[in-house]
């Protein structure tokens, strides 16, 4: 453990030395997505605007199955669920392959590589936030108000942000070294999307062994903490359990990253 200790602290001192370029990197990143096109930033909000409009008429128009929850109309509902999954959606998929996007940070530049999943999951968190702001505002519009439950949204933000950074350092090192394994995660990401209560209300469940495999699920945490926000109006510590889950998850994910971290990291230049 002494040995992980060491290496979390080195790759701390290397964001702390490096945090102006982080910074600068990631601004980088969202100005880099969105070159060339027409329409530039706008399809920051446009493409999610899509995904979401075509949810919702498939569940609340097609299948009509999409029906009010705690008051709340299902729209409402679905936005909570899947804003935040914006974020972690694209980490998943395109945080296996962020060091791989960056290669000639590395091999030219001698940058830190344990700061590029970190660069990449800033410039995905600030669009994130944009949209997130346009959710706040889309409540109010239609009639429902902040509660002094919005107040632990900070909190649901950072975990997601501190998780998918971790993620990104384990899974972006892995995918340096094989691009079969960056290929199976990029395959699994819309398992994940159905499969972690973002389309459909997983407190629903009847089956209590299943409802808490599920609750196991970091994503599912966090897409119910955003609707323990705005929805539910629960607080974190209400659900102790479901919190030190994450808890151990993060961890976990913690250790995986180190270990990658401290196994990959001389080989990652030979072979971008």
């Amino acid at each position: 453990m002494k040995k992980y200790l060491k290496t979390l602290i080195k790759i701390i001192k290397e964001h702390i030395e490096y945090r102006q370029q982080i910074f600068k990197l990631a601004k980088a990143d969202i100005v880099k997505t969105y070159r060339g096109s027409a329409l530039g930033w706008s399809w920051a909000i446009i493409k999610p605007t899509v995904t979401i409009f075509v949810y919702w008429f498939a569940f609340e128009i097609g299948m009509r199955s999409g029906k009010p929850v705690n008051g709340f109309p299902y729209f409402l509902w679905l936005i909570t669920g899947l804003i935040p999954w914006f974020y972690m959606g694209d980490m998943i998929a395109q945080g296996v392959e962020a060091i791989r996007k960056y290669s000639y940070l590395v091999t030219k530049m001698k940058f830190p590589v344990s700061t590029i999943p970190t660069f990449f999951s800033i410039s995905k968190l600030i669009i994130n936030l944009l949209l997130i702001a346009i959710m706040m505002v889309i409540f109010v519009v239609m009639g429902y108000y902040p509660t002094i439950y919005w107040l632990q949204l900070p909190f649901y933000i950072l975990c997601m942000f501190i998780f998918f950074t971790f993620w990104g350092l384990f899974s972006s090192l892995l995918g340096a070294i094989s691009k079969d394994f960056a290929n199976l995660v990029k395959s699994f990401v819309t398992a994940v999307l159905w499969l972690s209560g973002i389309l459909w209300n997983p407190e629903t469940i009847k089956i209590a062994w299943l409802k808490k495999v599920l609750m196991l699920n970091p994503v599912t945490f966090l897409t119910n903490g955003f609707r323990n926000c705005f929805i539910n109006k629960t607080w974190f510590f209400q659900q102790p359990k479901r919190l030190l889950y994450f808890a151990v998850a993060m961890v976990i994910m913690l250790l995986l990253a180190l270990w990658a971290y401290r196994k990959l990291k001389k080989e990652i230049p030979d072979v971008l």
